[in-house]
């Protein structure tokens, strides 16, 4: 209580069922008081009264000790105490409550029910956040294209090289090797009715129509969308976005609309370039294990694959680039607390990314189908 004792220990003096504290009850006397405190109360019976008038300063282990001793003996009452002392008592005991070492176990029906609810309840909120936040992403898109500075090109162009480029040798190398693998899997079922050369038409029609743009998105998720996660996410906890608004600058304008505008550019090129090193794949394959020419495969290609596959695969491109820029920035955004939510976060825009796109593309399925592009 006061800032400069005079002495360095407490000291307990006892009178019939009153007990008086004088000095520094601090914890460097903690343990030498709660013997004398021990032993003075074992030869008194009933309620106590504590007298700490005289104490010079009291911590919160001091605190600690006066109001065990309250709590132990019902009825005992204390004297002395300024407001300083009795606020740091009342603030022990507001802490003094039963911990749960271990959670109550919940039946399994209503833990399973309570989890589903959960879920359930995120799921719709981030749809409905997500839904705004693409919002204003048109906004921030129109508002730059009335603007007279426009769009931030140097930036955009940077995104290109990142998410484009950057990716060509990784995407590349897995559509070849895919490429093969159909070729090798449709060979193996196909030469069980002598119908081998029918692996062009698989390798060909199944990559321009399907995989090689669906590949591609999938591993531009898990690169880009991640990245963005990351990315803006890590600004987020330097507080980078927040000196973007009081500068006066639009985060969304800045960091959003550069790489959604980037990946939706680079998508077409990705799936077209996946598209390509996949049918060179599955040609290298019939030529080494078919016995088929590079020549009479390309003719079959020609033959066997019409320009409607080329151009809906590419159709697809720039709404899956839209899909994963947008929730890779949105989640980005969703970051809070510390680095614990960037990892959350970033692993929720590669999976939301992947299953919307596998969505979207089923739903490509049909609609295209439905307009009679078999």
């Amino acid at each position: 209580m006061s800032a400069a004792p005079a002495t360095t220990s407490v000291t307990l003096t006892r009178e019939g069922n009153q007990i008086s504290l004088t000095g520094r009850l601090t914890i460097s006397r903690a343990e030498a008081l709660e013997q004398d405190l021990a032993a003075a109360l074992d030869a008194i019976e009933g309620p106590v009264t504590l007298d700490i008038l005289a104490v010079e300063r009291m911590d919160t282990v001091g605190a600690w000790l006066v109001h065990r001793l309250l709590r132990d003996r019902p009825g005992s009452t204390l004297e002395g105490a300024s407001a300083d002392a009795v606020r740091l008592l009342a603030e022990v005991k507001a802490a003094d409550v039963p911990c749960i070492m271990r959670p109550e176990s919940r039946p399994f029906f209503r833990r399973e029910l309570e989890r589903l609810g959960a879920y359930m309840f995120e799921f719709f909120n981030t749809i409905g956040a997500s839904l705004a936040f693409i919002g204003i992403t048109l906004i921030a898109a129109g508002r730059a294209l009335v603007s007279r500075r426009g769009f931030r090109w140097n930036s955009v162009f940077i995104q290109m090289e990142q998410t484009g480029v950057n990716a060509l040798g990784i995407i590349g190398l897995m559509s070849f090797l895919v490429g093969i693998v159909i070729a090798q899997q449709g060979a193996v079922q196909l030469r069980q009715f002598g119908a081998d050369v029918f692996v062009i038409n698989l390798v060909g029609r199944a990559t321009f129509r399907e995989l090689g743009i669906l590949l591609t998105a999938i591993m531009v998720a898990g690169r880009s969308a991640s990245a963005f996660a990351a990315q803006i996410g890590a600004m987020k906890l330097a507080e980078e976005v927040d000196a973007m608004r009081t500068i006066g600058l639009d985060p969304v304008e800045v960091l959003v609309l550069p790489r959604v505008i980037a990946l939706m550019l680079m998508m077409p090129l990705l799936a077209f370039f996946a598209s390509v090193l996949a049918v060179i794949g599955g040609g290298l394959f019939t030529w080494i294990s078919l016995d088929i020419p590079p020549a009479t495969f390309v003719q079959r290609i020609r033959e066997v694959v019409p320009m409607s596959d080329f151009w809906i695969g590419l159709s697809k491109a720039p709404a899956f680039g839209l899909v994963i820029a947008v929730i890779g920035c949105f989640q980005g955004f969703q970051v809070s607390g510390n680095a614990e939510s960037v990892g959350y976060r970033t692993t929720l825009a590669v999976v939301q990314s992947i299953f919307l796109v596998i969505v979207l593309d089923a739903f490509f399925a049909v609609f295209y189908t439905q307009l009679g592009f078999d």
